[in-house]
């Protein structure tokens, strides 16, 4: 095994990126979806539960395919974007982080949810009848009890993020650059002669970036549950 290219660093970096983007950007999102779906009871909260676990069992190249006609130059919201806004999705590395957002979702809101179902609700009971305003109760009871939760949701969807493939060459194809994401590299690789030992290159280092992502989501939920439990 030699030494990792100037192209499959490229490729590691883009990936590192557009996963920390995509879980950064999704995360007060999904904390947002899991409070709703927790917390309150409303009509269509069923068909809301299996819209957003539907990126798991479409294909991901379905999933794809919809984001280019959502948000490619020319699909209803994309174009809206690029001729007011200037900003484009489609065959740039902002889509690849949107795609991995989309697919990662579920992944991120499960915990949170379970562990935002899982706070006391006599807490935030208590804390109303104190007089805290209901956005106070959220951020000084729900979501200090809920971080375990919230710690896990992000690395998962994180390592989710970095091995997505199907809906991100669906939806911004394979550029070297710009969009050639360790998977797609590794894909591309694969149909090259010769490419074999660069792609299980890139094969360990996904391996290596999984296994420090779960340990890492491990070790912080645990520190934030003694920290909340104070031992």
């Amino acid at each position: 095994m030699s030494a990792i290219s100037a192209e499959e660093w490229t490729a590691i970096l883009l990936s590192l990126r557009v996963a920390s983007i995509a879980t950064l950007v999704a995360t007060p999102l999904g904390i947002a979806v899991a409070w709703l779906l927790a917390r309150h009871n409303f009509w269509g909260k069923a068909a809301l539960d299996a819209l957003i676990y539907l990126p798991l069992v479409l294909p991901p190249v379905v999933t794809g395919y919809l984001l280019l006609l959502t948000f490619g130059r020319k699909g209803l919201v994309g174009g809206w974007l690029a001729d007011h806004l200037g900003i484009v999705f489609a065959f740039r590395w902002t889509g690849a982080a949107l795609a991995c957002g989309v697919m990662s979702f579920p992944l991120l809101v499960r915990p949170i949810r379970l562990s935002i179902e899982a706070v006391d609700s006599k807490l935030e009971q208590a804390a109303s009848t104190l007089g805290a305003a209901p956005w106070r109760v959220f951020l000084t009871v729900t979501l200090p009890l809920a971080l375990p939760g919230i710690v896990a949701g992000m690395v998962l969807g994180f390592a989710k993020a970095i091995g997505e493939f199907g809906a991100t060459i669906t939806f911004v194809s394979n550029i070297p650059g710009e969009t050639q994401t360790i998977s797609a590299a590794i894909y591309s690789l694969t149909q090259t002669p010769n490419g074999d030992v660069a792609a299980l290159r890139l094969v360990m280092v996904s391996i290596a970036i999984a296994m420090i992502a779960l340990i890492a989501s491990e070790v912080l939920a645990r520190r934030a549950t003694q920290r909340l439990h104070g031992y």
